[in-house]
């Protein structure tokens, strides 16, 4: 598969209208935000030329070559490089759960399908499963259906609502759910597969799911066997 990343921005919530006329101009169809809250202090701020600690946080899927274009606009166009405006930083995906889900997901960009590629190694993996909010417990109980551990939930808006009639057939509500979920990676594919096929993009769920790779972990002593004494 085409080197494909999972984009984060965090800035100010002041920067919220650029960066959202930022996505439209570079044609980035499908963005998750959220709110968030920093914690450095008022000593760190002041270095960064920070005057607020309220964040907003943007997540997209990027190809490499979609992250250089984006990369030379984040500097030209939002001027990121000036203090306070913000970080951008990218994550290597290892799978998604479905063409046409990736398809949605990189409407635009140009992605060439071949195998996982991406730190095929690491023991564990990140799941991440986007769906229409109010259904966590239908993404948890086929997360669980496959041996799923707990998740964590964060509460998000979506865009790219005709991308997704157009890709996966369905509109889908603004409204969203991220669920994080650490699992071992020879249990990836069985859970993705038990959360597509429970509450994936054809049921009122309409869940995505997809997968980060994860050097190193701890405290999953259910994963790591016996506790350290």
């Amino acid at each position: 598969m085409s080197e494909i990343y999972l984009m984060g921005i965090i800035t100010n919530r002041g920067m919220r209208e650029k960066f959202i006329t930022f996505f439209k101009e570079n044609d980035v169809q499908v963005v998750f935000s959220t709110l968030g809250e920093g914690t450095a202090s008022s000593a760190v701020l002041d270095y960064l030329g920070m005057e607020a600690t309220e964040k907003a946080l943007y997540f997209a899927f990027v190809t490499s070559d979609t992250w250089k274009h984006l990369k030379k606009a984040l500097y030209t166009k939002v001027k990121i490089d000036i203090p306070g405006r913000g970080i951008a930083f990218l994550i290597p995906l290892s799978s998604i759960g479905g063409k046409r889900t990736l398809q949605y997901l990189t409407a635009g960009q140009e992605v060439v399908i071949e195998e996982e590629s991406t730190l095929k190694s690491t023991e564990f993996e990140l799941l991440i499963t986007i769906a229409n909010a109010g259904y966590i417990e239908t993404i948890m109980d086929a997360a669980r259906s496959a041996k799923a551990p707990g998740g964590t939930v964060i509460h998000a808006k979506g865009t790219g609502a005709e991308h997704a009639r157009k890709f996966l057939g369905i509109s889908l509500a603004e409204e969203k759910e991220m669920i994080f979920i650490v699992v071992r990676s020879g249990q990836k594919n069985v859970i993705m597969r038990a959360i597509m096929e429970q509450a994936g993009v054809k049921t009122p769920a309409g869940a995505v799911v997809f997968s980060l790779p994860v050097t190193s972990t701890a405290g999953f002593r259910m994963f790591e066997g016996e506790p350290i004494e």
